[in-house]
């Protein structure tokens, strides 16, 4: 089976949206953004999933959305704590491609202010620096492609990223 769509992961703020949605209009694909799919199924904010239910909660809405979706031909932009379903990881390694968008902690710090309400899903009171040191390891393992990107605007990492695709062997 060919793997002809482009998975996303990545921290909150990492751009996984914003990117996704060049990606996609670049390449002529279908864009899906995770966060939106697991809020319009349930009809609430990340945020309000996480204070009615909890993280563990969420983690496991995330994961069914994704074990939900029929890829074909698209660009999904992950929850950043998608990492964490094992089988929607699985289910997304076998449909496409995974780019890690790998920002460092200091440049994701200056992209979100919003940490305590966005609706990451994270243990009570863990702070963001725990919460990367976490999950950095579990985008590296899943990762094709890690694009390690700072400053760039979103044009230049959209370049990046479709340069890599190209060297990268369709299975």
């Amino acid at each position: 089976m060919r793997k002809n769509n482009i998975i996303l992961i990545g921290m909150p703020g990492a751009g996984k949206s914003t990117i996704g949605i060049l990606l996609a209009k670049a390449l002529g694909m279908e864009f899906i953004d995770t966060d939106v799919a697991i809020q319009v199924r349930e009809g609430q904010t990340l945020q309000s999933i996480v204070d009615q239910h909890g993280y563990l909660r969420l983690r496991e809405i995330e994961q069914e959305v994704i074990l939900q979706q029929t890829l074909h031909g698209a660009v999904v932009a992950t929850s950043g704590s998608a990492v964490y379903g094992t089988r929607a990881m699985d289910y997304l390694a076998g449909q496409g491609v995974i780019v890690f968008i790998d920002v460092p902690i200091e440049q994701l710090r200056k992209r979100i202010n919003n940490f305590d309400d966005r609706g990451i899903a994270r243990q009570p009171g863990q702070d963001f620096e725990s919460l990367y040191r976490e999950r950095v390891s579990l985008y590296q393992q899943y990762a094709d492609i890690s694009i390690t990107i700072g400053e760039q605007s979103s044009e230049q990492v959209l370049a990046i990223i479709l340069s890599k695709l190209k060297e990268f062997p369709a299975a």
